[in-house]
């Protein structure tokens, strides 16, 4: 019996004794931060792609806008035209939300700080203001999509605020003045 417990200490002291398995260990550690840092880099990356992208697309909307291309502009005729200029949105129409609004130019007084978006877990949306304005008014224009992430992971990483169905916010803003008639 004290054989069988020889052989068994010192194969334990030669496992102990062992580096092989080493390589392995760091591996395991070291390859799921590595990961984590691509997935999350490519995941800002892509969010910028598609903020430039909502950004162009209201920026050539709102130029059909003052060129009077548009005429009688409504919330889905807006919305409707930004999904045209970008591609990058999925199920643009559903996850897009459009507020116009006149700014008065005697004060100042803006719309509040917080943009209205499309609240995928509601089957009623909230409601926007679509106010063509007069001549010669500055008008405000801000746009709201929520975006799945590519890596749902990944959201923590880059501390982005999401809505209750687990998409983030992308919000463009851009003001203009409504051309003379």
């Amino acid at each position: 019996m004290t054989g069988i417990l020889r052989k068994l200490g010192q194969r334990l002291r030669a496992a102990r004794r062992s580096e092989a398995g080493n390589a392995t260990v760091e591996f395991v550690i070291v390859f799921p931060i590595f990961m984590m840092i691509f997935f999350q880099s490519f995941e800002a990356g892509w969010l910028m792609v598609r903020d430039t992208m909502l950004e162009r697309a209201l920026d050539l909307t709102v130029r059909d806008l003052r060129l009077g291309h548009m005429t009688d502009p409504t919330n889905a005729t807006i919305r409707s035209e930004i999904c045209t200029y970008t591609t990058v949105i999925a199920d643009c129409n559903n996850s897009v939300m459009v507020e116009l609004t006149p700014v008065d130019t005697g004060t100042w007084a803006m719309p509040s700080n917080a943009a209205t978006c499309v609240n995928r877990g509601a089957t009623v949306q909230p409601v926007t203001t679509v106010q063509q304005g007069v001549s010669d008014q500055m008008m405000l224009i801000r746009v709201c999509a929520i975006i799945d992430p590519l890596f749902p992971g990944t959201k923590w990483g880059l501390n982005l605020p999401v809505d209750s169905t687990g998409g983030y916010a992308l919000i463009a803003t851009t003001a203009f003045v409504n051309e003379p008639t």
